[in-house]
């Protein structure tokens, strides 16, 4: 047995070639096996759950922070993405008692 890797980049466009099967997939039947059997209710409602409680973990929400120039120029400069970074930063420093300890 060989192990396949194919790196995607999920933010390039579809081929022609990607449409036509995802299309050709779409009239095709599920089949289960006894490594992917059909799910019972009851594992459905977990998935559910567990979903939802990580989408509420997630959720965050919109703050104004005033921050120095060269604090903002650097932060930008770690390109898209920054305002997660700097959540990121903010939630390690106020999870860590030693290193919240320094600020206050």
């Amino acid at each position: 047995m060989s192990i396949i890797v194919k790196d995607i980049d999920i933010t390039a466009p579809l081929t022609d070639e990607e449409r036509a099967e995802l299309e050709a997939l779409k009239d095709r039947p599920i089949t289960y096996d006894e490594d992917c059997p059909p799910l019972t209710e009851e594992q459905l409602e977990r998935f559910r759950l567990a979903i939802e409680a990580r989408r509420a973990e997630r959720k965050r929400e919109n703050v104004t922070l005033r921050l120095r120039p060269q604090t903002l120029q650097r932060a930008k400069s770690l390109g898209k993405g920054y305002t997660r970074v700097l959540s990121d930063i903010i939630e390690t420093v106020l999870n860590d008692d030693q290193l919240l300890d320094m600020f206050i």
